[in-house]
């Protein structure tokens, strides 16, 4: 029996037997080991759950690598060691929030207990809120740290834990680390100590907040609005998928002047089950099958749909009498487009303005600004790296100082302003509206709009394939995979030569030459296991294993600037190369990792 082997069945005993765990998970644990069913005890006992992009995330169930109320309260210890030694001295606050999750409402209520056992207070939401809520919750009530329940976009059988620093943004290091630390620190779940949810709510050691929060990011949101053109006639159809959105989004759309909206009602209720859709995630767009039947029966002009936690949008626009689903590296432009013309337009640019996006989102966000007068940078993938610049330029850890004016990612998340530090599909929804009414009123469309960036910037266009490879195993292939990458990169990708490697592992450029890669220039971000070829036409492939969940990505960004200036059926020609030759190279990359 291997070491490994060993350690799982010790894990598992102790699971099966302890009084640290109620009877019905000990009977769980005890079933497998009654079955001799290693496989799934391996799942389950091989690791602790860990913090990636989006913070602690897993398979509901028993075990130290599954979410479960043990392992919330295992991780808010964890917090709270490393609240102290950040704060010494100082009276500590927690914000928490959740989404429609199964148990989201238990953990939440649980993270409240350990803290309160730590001497810290909490606020908390009286109802589900999302995501961008509770960011903007934590900088409002001068939190040092946030909690939301949730894994945002994945399966049901999932539920996560994400953790928010004091000025809004997911966890970067090194307190992401200083948790993991304290958190492996921890020898079994014996001594955390909790005090019950209804004494600290009667002793104020927890708050419960609602009507009075919600107005305050309201107003906040509302300020956002550059136009008011288009509202009457207008339709919307929107599904919040069973998720946080429901509220926040049709209260502000409604604010924002639209008061023809229909939610889809087979999804408008919260449900942690998402019994109508394969995966609540608006990025598929089978998750807006639902949605777009009912936007095609009314005539609706704009069709929206968020995830659980409200931080990605999907839109499909109604144009010459057929839906036209822009991807999330189109809506991003999109809006980055729209907010900085008309902020221009308006004389509401701010000095110094700074555009934000990842490493793996279109250049043609960096275009865009430069077109405007503002500044792009590049970031890891995640919004929490978005988020750090923000609050770099903000402190004056980063300088000159940039004003943030708006960013995104390919994977559906867009911000505008910096109230709230995560990406914000409550915002996303009513400046997409905004957008879309804004053009129909002068007799264009989003269509028209993206043709006229590719016109002035050239043509770009993105794919994303992602293979999942669950469990131990999968891990293992997606490793393998990236070390082959590594050890042998490819000379040429599609025919075209690659002129540059780029290692966020290593932080390091390698250039081609003949026939070789030579290191370059070093990569100034932190370490992240990113893979970059840069072809010789611009063409981008990046490489990279979810931090979230058991996949390997593939971004691709095929660039033409022989689109430049051209418009219509020329134009209409360029872009087909594009999408074809975007689409050869994914397949590429798809069967090495299949292969």
């Amino acid at each position: 029996m291997s070491g490994t082997e060993q350690t799982v069945l010790q894990k598992a005993a102790y699971w099966s037997t302890s009084a640290d765990f109620d009877p019905a998970t000990r009977q769980e644990i005890a079933a497998l080991i009654a079955q001799g069913n290693t496989k799934e005890l391996t799942e389950r006992f091989y690791r602790d759950l860990e913090f990636g992009t989006g913070g602690l995330r897993g398979i509901l169930g028993a075990g130290t690598n599954r979410m479960n109320i043990f392992n919330v309260r295992k991780a808010t210890t964890a917090l709270a060691t490393h609240l102290k030694a950040a704060f010494p001295g100082e009276t500590l606050t927690v914000a928490i929030s959740h989404d429609s999750r199964h148990f989201s409402r238990d953990f939440a209520k649980a993270t409240a207990e350990i803290l309160a056992g730590q001497g810290i207070r909490s606020i908390l939401t009286k109802a589900l809120r999302p995501v961008p809520m509770l960011s903007f919750m934590t900088r409002h009530y001068s939190c040092h740290a946030g909690v939301c329940v949730t894994a945002s976009h994945n399966p049901p059988e999932y539920n996560g834990y994400k953790v928010y620093w004091q000025n809004g943004g997911q966890l970067v290091p090194p307190h992401d680390h200083e948790i993991i630390k304290a958190y492996g620190a921890i020898d079994g779940y014996s001594n955390l100590k909790a005090v019950p949810y209804a004494e600290i709510l009667a002793t104020g050691q927890a708050k419960e907040v609602g009507d009075d929060f919600d107005e305050a990011y309201f107003a906040r949101v509302k300020a956002l609005s550059m136009h008011g053109e288009g509202r009457q006639g207008f339709k919307i159809v929107y599904s919040p998928l069973h998720g946080a959105g429901r509220y926040p989004v049709t209260e502000m759309l409604k604010r924002f002047g639209f008061t023809d909206v229909t939610v889809v009602p087979e999804q408008e209720q919260p449900d942690g089950a998402f019994p109508t859709v394969k995966s609540p995630n608006p990025e598929n767009p089978a998750a807006m099958d639902m949605a777009r039947a009912l936007g095609s029966k009314l005539g609706a002009d704009l069709i929206l749909a968020t995830d659980p936690d409200c931080d990605r949008i999907g839109m499909e626009i109604l144009v010459d009498g057929r839906y036209v689903r822009p991807n999330g590296n189109q809506i991003g432009c999109l809006l980055n487009d729209y907010v900085l013309k008309s902020l221009t337009d308006l004389k509401r640019m701010p000095p110094s303005p700074l555009v934000v996006k990842t490493v793996v989102t279109t250049d043609l966000q960096a275009d865009l600004a430069e077109e405007y007068g503002a500044t792009c940078e590049e970031t890891l993938t995640g919004f929490k790296w978005i988020c750090n610049q923000i609050d770099g330029y903000e402190t004056g850890r980063l300088k000159p100082y940039r004003k943030f004016v708006c960013g995104g990612e390919e994977s559906y998340g867009f911000l505008m302003d910096s109230f709230v530090r995560d990406k914000d599909a409550v915002i996303s929804c009513c400046l997409a509206a905004e957008m879309v009414a804004y053009y129909k009123a002068q007799g264009s469309s989003v269509v028209a709009a993206l043709d006229g960036i590719f016109s002035r910037h050239g043509v770009y266009h993105e794919t994303l394939a992602d293979i999942t490879l669950p469990g131990k195993e999968g891990a293992e292939k997606i490793a393998a995979m990236m070390a082959g990458l590594r050890r042998q990169p490819p000379r040429e990708i599609d025919g075209m030569p690659v002129q540059k490697l780029r290692d966020f592992d290593k932080r390091q450029d390698f250039q081609a030459t003949h026939g070789d890669f030579k290191a370059a220039a070093s990569i100034p971000l932190p370490q992240s296991n990113v893979l970059q070829f840069i072809l010789n036409d611009g063409t981008k492939i990046s490489v990279r294993p979810s931090g979230t969940e058991p996949k390997i990505k593939f971004y691709v960004s095929v660039k033409d600037l022989s689109g430049k200036g051209k418009s219509g059926a020329a134009l209409n020609e360029v872009k087909a190369r594009c999408e074809a030759r975007a689409k050869r190279i994914e397949d590429i990359f798809v069967a090495m990792a299949r292969g």
